[in-house]
């Protein structure tokens, strides 16, 4: 085949691929007003792309069974009819209620982009058959590493590029011309195949019969490409869950894994086997030191913690996938073994995004992949070195088990220093239990063994505390852990990296608000002051319940009502783990369900005060600081009413997003930055008043002290919309190193 032609297959495919990997942050983009931003909203979308992915490779594998030209047809009359539902838009499907989350989000996503995702997503498989159909061409199967390096691009040029750039409507429609740019370029891949097999009906059944018998395929083979496949997927997955929830809550972090997922594949199928190869040599290092660390549940903030396990991920994938890439069939079986990657791919999604957080009360099925890899990996000259020593199966059997021996008394000592938190000590220690583990790798069980003795030594001491000490609980929103520290007489909700509220735990303390909800706080002296604010009798609602804190600013004569979108949040303050709901407030009303979509429903004008303070983790939930949202707010109080809105966050600058939302709506706003002493139990904080008038701004300034409020000003030079946020512009890029010097 000229190059030319094969450049003409290469373009196809790119562009393919970048439209559908460019199209799952649109779209999740384009739901986020509905949906929110944790981790697992963004996990059941990738099990919603993962399905679909599925079902395209599925279609591809059933119309290669007709002839070229039908299946040129039909391809492209379906792709002609989808184009029908472009705009992309997102569909009006009902909630189904607060807890139906895991099944309501994989619905509206599946609804809204469902047409155009499951046809163009058979692009690489049906473009690599109708390449392939030219026995001139050459082996197609590098032209999935093509595949997969538009799909990175596709994804990574979102966060950068489209979507602080654009607006939603203008992102829809530019996706649209590329769809039909794609459409384009087949016809032209039409042209190029149509005259390629004269009698392509003729003979299929023969060459059917023909591939078989050159490359048969037995069930052991296809299940090595479904385990294969299954492993780096929900890897994939559970990597973004676990770094978001145990070592680096960062909003951006999100896209890496799967970015480096889709590169992963790119390294193993690529037409030159060097880097594949030298990365899967690494693997069983790799695995060890940094998949060692996969338990851990400590909250580190570490930078080193986050690259090991990104490292780990890429590492693991391109192993797995390079030993996938081995096992390929003859090409002519190419659309089977691209089916059954896909179903490996969907299962190790299904398992992660849905089964996992319904069994597991932590991330812990982080750990079971890791095992599944460790089982996996190519061991190369670690698995075969003391075969080229000795034949002699008692010295193997007397290494092998002293060699056990050694590594279970290293894994408790190393549990032992890490609950006296002896770095040094720890450290020498897991790099010899990971020495033994590559000694021992001739024998994949024992070197199994090892490794699981590394991560669970190594993590033990952290999950133990919070057992003994406390609870964990986790649902569809994140992982929550409670724990009681007796030293300081506190118990604590943490939700990923990020304490959410404590409590004293003395009765006569019990009342006190603590965290960052301190008298000295901007929200308490607003809340301690709304009776000479806003008269007797005042109306406050709050956004986000939490441990409930708030609470206890509520006098007699007034009334609270709580928005939370978790029903396990709740379930905090009525069983009594945390007692400020039942001890200040026991008759108010908590609605559950998206308070933004809450508030849009409500009558208008019925609160004095409205509270915002609903962050996950440090995850910045974009459809509730947008113009949008801020009318809503806006619309929920009364006349000479305040908003106030809880800002503290280590990563995103939020100060001149408000102060550009407060311009833009013509509201007075001041924020308040308290930082107390620790040993209060207090947390620093920054909080944000907006009022429709000065003179409430000033009203509140004179009963907290002027001199603690700032004019908020300098705003951003844009308006955060439905249609148009980023975070990226207001990262604080510093924050990363003055945390990891």
């Amino acid at each position: 085949m000229t190059s030319s032609r094969r450049s003409l297959f290469v373009a196809a495919i790119l562009v393919g691929s970048f439209l559908l990997f460019l199209v799952q942050p649109l779209v999740a983009r384009l739901a986020l007003p509905r949906l929110g931003g944790t981790p697992n909203v963004w996990n059941s979308a990738m099990l919603v792309y993962q399905a679909l992915l599925l079902g395209g490779y599925a279609y591809a594998h059933v119309i290669g069974r007709f002839t070229l030209r039908r299946q040129l047809v039909l391809h492209i009359g379906l792709l002609t009819v989808a184009a029908l539902s472009l705009p992309l838009a997102l569909a009006d499907l009902p909630d189904f209620g607060p807890g139906l989350e895991v099944f309501w989000v994989p619905a509206l996503l599946f609804a809204s982009v469902g047409p155009v995702f499951f046809l163009i997503s058979a692009q690489a498989p049906l473009i690599q058959r109708w390449y392939s159909a030219d026995p001139a061409a050459g082996d197609p199967y590098p032209l999935y590493a093509a595949s997969n390096l538009g799909s990175f691009a596709g994804l990574i040029s979102y966060p950068i590029l489209i979507e602080p750039l654009l607006p939603l409507g203008q992102q829809s429609l530019i996706w649209s011309l590329g769809y039909g740019a794609l459409i384009v370029l087949l016809l032209f891949v039409v042209r190029a195949r149509w005259q390629t097999i004269a009698q392509d009906g003729d003979d299929k059944s023969v060459q059917a019969a023909a591939a078989a018998d050159r490359d048969p395929i037995d069930w052991r083979r296809m299940g090595m490409w479904l385990v294969l496949s299954a492993v780096p997927s929900g890897l994939m997955l559970s990597t973004t869950t676990h770094l978001t929830t145990d070592i680096f809550a960062m909003p951006l972090l999100w896209v890496i894994p799967l970015g480096l997922y889709l590169l992963s594949f790119s390294v193993a199928f690529a037409e030159r086997r060097t880097l594949a190869r030298l990365i899967t040599g690494a693997a069983p290092v790799v695995v060890l030191l940094a998949g060692g660390m996969a338990m851990v549940s400590q909250s580190s903030e570490g930078l080193w913690l986050l690259l090991a396990s990104v490292a780990l991920l890429f590492v693991v994938a391109v192993a797995l996938h390079t030993r996938l890439y081995d096992l390929r069939p003859d090409p002519s079986r190419l659309t089977l073994f691209y089916l059954v990657m896909s179903a490996g791919g969907a299962l190790g999604g299904l398992f992660t995004a849905l089964i996992a957080p319904l069994l597991f009360d932590w991330v812990w099925e982080h750990p079971l992949l890791m095992l599944a890899a460790a089982a996996l990996i190519p061991l190369g000259w670690f698995g075969s070195w003391q075969m080229r020593i000795t034949d002699d199966r008692t010295r193997r059997l007397a290494l092998l088990g002293g060699g056990l021996i050694l590594a279970l008394g290293m894994s408790s000592a190393l549990f032992n220093a890490t609950m006296r938190d002896a770095d040094m000590l720890v450290i020498a220690l897991y790099l010899a239990l990971a020495a033994a583990a590559l000694v021992l790798a001739f024998n994949r069980v024992a070197f199994v063994a090892v490794f699981c003795g590394m991560m669970v030594a190594s993590s033990l001491a952290g999950h133990g505390y919070t057992y003994v000490n406390g609870d964990r609980v986790r649902s569809y929103f994140g992982v929550y852990n409670i724990s009681d520290n007796a030293a300081l007489g506190i118990r604590v909700l943490g939700h990923g990296t990020t304490n959410h509220g404590q409590q004293f735990l003395k009765p006569e303390q019990r009342r006190e608000p603590t965290a960052y909800y301190g008298r000295a706080a901007g929200i308490g002296l607003l809340l301690s002051g709304a009776s000479d604010l806003f008269g007797e009798g005042a109306d406050i609602g709050v956004v986000g319940l939490g441990t409930g804190t708030l609470a206890c600013y509520r006098e007699p004569d007034q009334k609270y009502r709580f928005y939370e979108i978790d029903p396990v949040m709740l379930d905090f303050s009525t069983e009594g783990r945390f007692t400020f709901l039942s001890d200040c407030a026991p008759d108010s009303e908590t609605v559950i369900g998206d308070a933004r979509i809450a508030l849009e429903q409500e009558a208008g004008g019925q609160y004095d005060v409205l509270v915002v303070d609903a962050f996950s983790s440090d995850a910045i939930p974009l459809h509730l600081l947008t113009r949008e949202a801020l009318q809503t707010y806006r619309r929920s109080i009364r006349d000479d009413g305040a908003i106030a809105i809880h800002i503290t966050n280590r990563f995103i600058d939020l100060k001149p997003v408000l102060a550009a939302l407060a311009r833009d709506g013509g509201l007075a706003a001041a924020v308040r930055r308290d930082v107390p002493d620790a040993a209060t139990g207090l947390f620093p904080s920054t909080w944000v008043v907006l009022t429709p008038t000065n003179e409430t701004l000033a009203s509140i300034k004179r009963i907290s002290g002027a001199d603690n409020w700032r004019i908020l000003d300098d705003p951003a030079p844009s308006v955060w919309t439905d249609q148009h946020a980023s975070t990226l512009s207001r990262f604080r890029w510093n924050e990363l190193v003055r945390r990891n010097p």
